[in-house]
């Protein structure tokens, strides 16, 4: 396994690493919300931790911290952190296995938004991906009216969160590649944090928890794994080997799979297994699709 793993390119390295680090996340987080812990407090400490990380990063490397493109960083890093709590919340009301895979939307929305903002033309890729992801989704999620004795027991308000947090996304990852093309990584990841901070401790208030000694080891967890993900993720949206990179994401599904029977005993059933399969799969013939019509 060691040696497959080197043997990838520079960029599939990196996404592997991304999804392990996010999956792990993941993991605590659930476990924080368990301890008690709300999810905006969550949020304010794994940005804490992530921004004490990032800012030893961008001195270490002796560059500016405010970086060129002022506004769309701000930008990103207010998107990103409005994607965060929605993701933070569908984690700890869902199974991880479920959350996660609602995360794999944003390739799909990512397409929309190219549509409307980039003025792309519609092809016949995109409707087939589009179709197949939705029924993935009423797979996974088998709300009542469709599936009777069969529906899934889950929060639609944690469904629309999971939906929610993959716009944002999305929207998070095309602002990510557009400033790769002038700002260094660590200033990318560092502007995250520097908004999600204040803006989770202001939405949080008077709600704030005092964590006890094993919360507090959570809550540090989140952060080192988050930005173990973050820098897997911006280094391979950076190298020219990111794009025949983006299958080994999902690897992200297994690993929050076997973390959820793992952790917390939730054993994804076959509906899971058929819609996670159909979303994946609408994501790829998006994906390849573009990849061909590009050579």
């Amino acid at each position: 396994m060691k040696h497959f793993f080197f043997s990838l390119p520079i960029g599939m390295r990196y996404m592997v690493l991304s999804a392990f680090g996010f999956s792990l996340m993941a993991v605590f987080v659930k476990f924080a919300s368990i301890e008690g812990i709300p999810v905006l407090e969550i949020v304010a400490a794994r940005a804490l931790v992530s921004l004490i990380l990032s800012y030893a990063d961008i001195r270490y490397k002796r560059i500016s911290v405010f970086g060129q493109r002022k506004g769309l960083l701000f930008l990103r890093g207010f998107i990103g952190s409005l994607a965060l709590v929605c993701v933070y919340y569908a984690i700890t009301q869902l199974p991880l296995a479920e959350a996660t895979v609602l995360q794999y939307l944003y390739p799909i929305f990512t397409a929309v938004l190219a549509l409307f903002f980039l003025k792309e033309h519609i092809h016949w890729y995109l409707i087939v991906s589009i179709m197949l992801s939705f029924l993935g989704v009423l797979f996974v999620v088998r709300p009542a009216f469709l599936f009777g004795e069969s529906a899934q027991d889950l929060s639609y308000l944690a469904v629309l969160a999971g939906i929610l947090g993959a716009i944002g996304s999305s929207a998070a990852y095309v602002l990510v590649r557009k400033l790769s093309q002038t700002e260094d990584s660590s200033v990318i990841i560092f502007y995250f944090p520097l908004i999600a901070l204040p803006f989770s401790l202001a939405l949080l208030g008077t709600d704030f928890v005092v964590p006890n000694g094993f919360a507090c080891i959570l809550l540090v967890l989140v952060g080192i794994f988050t930005q173990l993900g973050q820098v897997g993720l911006t280094k391979a949206l950076q190298t020219e080997a990111a794009g025949r990179a983006t299958a080994f994401s999902y690897l992200q599904v297994v690993f929050a799979s076997l973390f959820g029977w793992w952790f917390f005993q939730e054993i994804p059933d076959a509906w899971f297994a058929a819609g996670a399969v159909l979303i994946l799969l609408g994501v790829l013939v998006n994906l390849g699709a573009k990849q061909k019509s590009k050579e």
